[in-house]
C-alpha cells in the first residue's frame, strides 16, 4: 500500500465573486487547484477539492438592480456561467458551494451569534472610508491620495450603526503561529508583507456587519443588520464540510478539516491569513496547514478591458486552442511567485512549437515508425547501447524532479520536467535514427528496443500529464493501448508490456496553426467586443443626456479660504510625454510632464481609468509647486488634477484648447 492511501486531502480555491463572467485570469486558480488536487489523488491521498461562488454583497445589489432583476436571480446567472466555466475547463472539484445555499446561510448566523455571545463581537459605530468595489472600510491612514490601498479606486466617507470582531484579542497568538509554522503562508514575501505590514503595526477591530444595504445574511437577532463579506464567505471553507456551530458537525468535517491548501489570488491573502486564522481561533477550530496566494496571469498589452477589445475569457480561447491546450498555457506560463503574462500570439507559439511538435509529432512518429516497421507491435529485446541509459536516467529523473516541484506546488516546474522526458526522447529519435537501422536486417531486434524504449518514455510521461493534460494523456496512453501508470510504479524504466499492439492509426493531438489566421479571427472578437462597448456607452449617454437636469453632484464644503491662501499654489499647463505603470502599485502611474522648460515625474493613483498609452500626448492641468514626495519607492513631483463623479470616477482636467503651450499658468 502506498504511504499516502487514505490520508485525507482538503483543498479549496477562493470562492467566485458573482458580479460577471470571470475571465481568463479568474480561471486560471480553478485549473491550479484541478491541477494540484488530481496529483494528490496520483500520490494516493483522499482529496476533497472545494470551490464556488460568493454571492452576497452591496456591489451584487447595485447590480442586480441596474439589470432589472432581483439579486438572487442575478446571482443565480453569474454562479451558473461561473460553473460552465469550471466544468469546460475539466476541472474535478467535489464540492461547489455558494453562499446563498441555506445550510450555510444558517450557520453563519450562528457563527456570529457564538462570536458575539462570547464577546468577541460588539455593536459601535463605523466612520471612516468605504471603498464599494472592495466591500472593505479603511481608515485615513490607511488609504493612499484619497485610494483604496487595495483596488485603487476612490473610498467615499461613511458611518453607520455596525458590529465589529475584536481582532487584536487573537493578533498575538497568530504572530506565535506564523513564526512558528513557516509553512504557513506561502511564498515567503507574502509572510513577509503579512506580518511587517499588518500584524506587527497592530491590528483594528474589524467591521463585520453592515446596515447600508440588504442583500446578505441577517444577523437573526438584530435583522437590521446583515453580516459583511468576510465573516460570510470565507467560512463557506468549513460549511461546506459539514461544520455544525452547536456541535454537531458532520463525520465529513472531522475527517477533512483542517484544510491543507487553501489556494488564492495573492490580492487576497491578507484577508485569508490574518482574518480567517482569527476567526477559527474564536470558534475553537484549528487553523489551515497552508495558505499560497498564488501570482496573477496578466494580458499581455495591458488592463483588460471591453473598451479596449482586449478581454480573454477561457472559452474563447478553448474554441481556438481546445480544453488542454489552455490548461497547459495556464498553468506552464504562471512563475512560482511572479505574474505570468497570455498574449494570443504566445498562445500560437507555445501550440506550434510545445504540443503540436515536441509533444503530438513525438507520439505520431513513435506510433507510425512502430505500425511501418513491426506492424504495431512493441517488443523488447534486450539490444541496448550506451545511449539508453542516458534516456531511461533522463526519464526517472524528471519523474523524481516533478514529484519534488508538485510538493512545493511548484506547478510550471512540474510541468517543465515532464516535457523534458518528451524533448529527451525527440533527441534520442535522431541519436538512434531508426530509419537507418530499419535498412539493415540484422538491426532489427535494435531498432525495435529503440521503439520500445520511446514507447516506454511516452508513456511514462503522458502518466505524469494527466494531472495537468488529462483528456490528452488519456488520448496517448489509449493509442499505445495501455493504461496510466500509477505514481508508485514510475520507480522503474521497462514496465509497457512487451509484444502490446499500439493503434493502427495515430490521432493528430494538436495541430499547427497559422497566426495570422488566428490573429485576424481575433481581431474580428476584439471588434465586437468594441462595439458591444460602445452601444452600452451610447445607452449610458442617452440615459444621461435624459436625466442632465437631474444630475448634480454635492460635495461637502470645506473651511472658507482667503484669495491669499489660494494665491500661495501654482497651477501651470503639462503635456504627458512619457507614461508607465509603477511596477510595485496597483493603482500608480508615473507620468513625465513637460511643464515649460522643464520635465517633472509625477505619480497618479489612476491605473483603474487611464492606461499609460491613453496618457501620452495629453495636456492636463497641474499643481507644480507641491512639496516632492515619495510613493511606491519614487519620488513624485506635483499633481495632476481630476474631476470626480459621485461614484468615484476620475476624469482628466484638460485645458480647452489644445494648443494652449505645456508651462502655460492656469489662474
Amino acid at each position: 500500500m502506498c504511504q499516502n492511501c487514505k490520508k485525507p486531502y482538503y483543498i479549496t480555491t477562493a470562492i467566485a465573486y458573482t458580479s460577471g463572467k470571470p475571465h481568463i485570469g479568474n480561471t486560471y486558480e480553478i485549473v491550479l487547484a484541478d491541477s494540484i488536487a488530481r496529483y494528490k489523488r496520483e500520490q494516493g491521498f483522499d482529496v476533497v477539492f472545494q470551490t464556488g461562488t460568493d454571492e452576497h454583497g452591496q456591489k451584487i445589489e447595485l447590480k442586480a438592480e441596474e439589470a432589472g432583476v432581483t439579486p438572487k436571480e442575478f446571482v443565480d446567472g453569474v454562479a451558473g456561467e461561473i460553473r460552465r466555466i469550471w466544468d469546460l475547463m475539466n476541472t474535478s472539484y467535489d464540492k461547489f458551494i455558494r453562499t446563498t445555499d441555506d445550510y450555510h446561510e444558517k450557520q453563519v448566523q450562528k457563527i456570529f451569534k457564538k462570536l458575539y455571545d462570547q464577546g468577541d463581537i460588539y455593536k459601535g459605530y463605523y466612520e471612516g472610508l468605504y471603498c464599494t468595489p472592495c466591500e472593505s472600510f479603511w481608515t485615513p491612514s490607511q488609504v493612499v491620495d484619497g485610494k483604496c490601498p487595495d483596488c485603487g479606486r476612490p473610498v467615499q466617507p461613511a458611518r453607520e450603526e455596525a458590529y465589529f470582531f475584536k481582532m487584536s484579542k487573537y493578533a498575538d497568538r497568530l504572530i506565535a503561529h506564523i513564526n512558528e509554522h513557516p509553512e504557513f503562508i506561502q511564498p515567503v514575501a507574502r509572510k513577509n508583507e503579512m506580518m511587517n505590514n499588518f500584524l506587527l503595526p497592530g491590528l483594528q477591530d474589524l467591521c463585520v456587519s453592515r446596515t447600508s444595504f440588504k442583500w446578505g445574511i441577517p444577523v437573526d437577532f438584530d435583522p437590521k443588520h446583515v453580516t459583511y463579506v468576510w465573516l460570510d464567505a470565507l467560512t463557506n471553507y468549513i460549511t461546506g464540510l459539514g461544520y455544525d456551530c452547536d456541535g454537531e458537525s458532520s463525520e465529513k468535517f472531522k475527517k477533512y478539516w483542517p484544510a491543507d491548501l487553501h489556494l488564492i489570488g495573492k490580492d487576497i491573502i491578507r484577508f485569508h491569513t490574518i482574518y480567517w486564522p482569527i476567526f477559527l481561533m474564536a470558534l475553537g477550530l484549528p487553523l489551515p496547514k497552508q495558505v499560497f496566494g498564488h501570482p496573477w496571469l496578466l494580458q499581455g498589452d495591458g488592463k483588460m478591458s471591453k473598451s479596449k477589445g482586449n478581454v480573454i475569457y477561457a472559452d474563447t480561447l478553448v474554441d481556438f486552442f481546445g480544453v488542454d491546450a489552455v490548461r497547459y498555457f495556464v498553468l506552464h506560463e504562471m512563475p512560482f511567485d511572479n505574474d505570468g503574462v497570455i498574449t494570443w500570439e504566445l498562445m500560437v507559439e507555445r501550440m506550434n512549437s510545445d504540443l503540436a511538435n515536441i509533444l503530438g509529432n513525438l507520439v505520431n512518429r513513435t506510433i507510425s515508425m512502430t505500425n511501418k516497421y513491426f506492424g504495431g507491435i512493441v517488443s523488447s529485446t534486450g539490444v541496448t547501447e550506451a545511449v539508453d541509459d542516458d534516456l531511461k536516467a533522463v526519464v526517472l529523473e524528471a519523474v523524481k524532479k516533478a514529484d519534488e516541484k508538485m510538493n512545493q506546488l511548484r506547478v510550471a516546474d512540474a510541468i517543465t520536467e515532464i516535457f523534458g522526458i518528451f524533448r529527451r526522447s525527440n533527441k534520442y529519435i535522431d541519436e538512434t535514427a531508426p530509419w537507418t537501422l530499419a535498412k539493415d536486417e540484422a538491426k532489427k531486434d535494435r531498432l525495435s528496443e529503440v521503439l520500445y524504449n520511446l514507447t516506454e518514455a511516452i508513456t511514462i510521461g503522458a502518466s505524469l500529464l494527466a494531472s495537468f493534460m488529462p483528456e490528452t494523456s488519456e488520448k496517448i496512453l489509449k493509442q499505445l493501448n495501455t493504461e496510466k501508470r500509477a505514481l508508485a510504479e514510475m520507480d522503474g524504466f521497462g514496465k509497457y508490456p512487451s509484444g502490446n499492439r499500439v493503434t493502427e492509426k495515430p490521432e493528430i493531438l494538436f495541430a499547427r496553426l497559422d497566426v495570422k489566421e488566428i490573429m485576424e479571427k481575433v481581431e474580428a472578437i476584439q471588434a465586437a467586443q468594441k462595439a458591444e462597448a460602445q452601444a452600452q456607452a451610447a445607452g449610458g449617454a442617452e440615459t444621461a443626456s435624459e436625466e442632465a437636469e437631474e444630475t448634480v453632484v454635492d460635495v461637502e464644503a470645506k473651511p472658507e479660504i482667503t484669495y491669499d491662501d489660494f494665491a500661495k499654489l501654482q497651477f501651470q499647463v503639462g503635456e504627458i510625454i512619457s507614461c508607465e505603470a509603477v511596477p510595485k502599485s496597483k493603482k500608480l502611474l508615473c507620468s513625465q510632464v513637460k511643464i515649460g522648460s522643464q520635465v517633472r515625474q509625477i505619480l497618479s493613483g489612476i491605473k483603474a481609468w487611464y492606461s499609460p498609452e491613453e496618457m501620452v500626448g495629453k495636456k492636463v492641468m497641474v499643481v507644480t509647486n507641491l512639496k516632492p514626495a515619495k510613493l511606491a519607492g519614487m519620488v513624485s513631483e506635483g499633481m495632476i488634477l481630476c474631476a470626480e463623479d459621485a461614484d468615484g470616477n476620475l476624469s482628466l482636467m484638460i485645458p480647452e484648447k489644445k494648443e494652449i503651450p505645456a508651462g502655460s499658468e492656469i489662474c
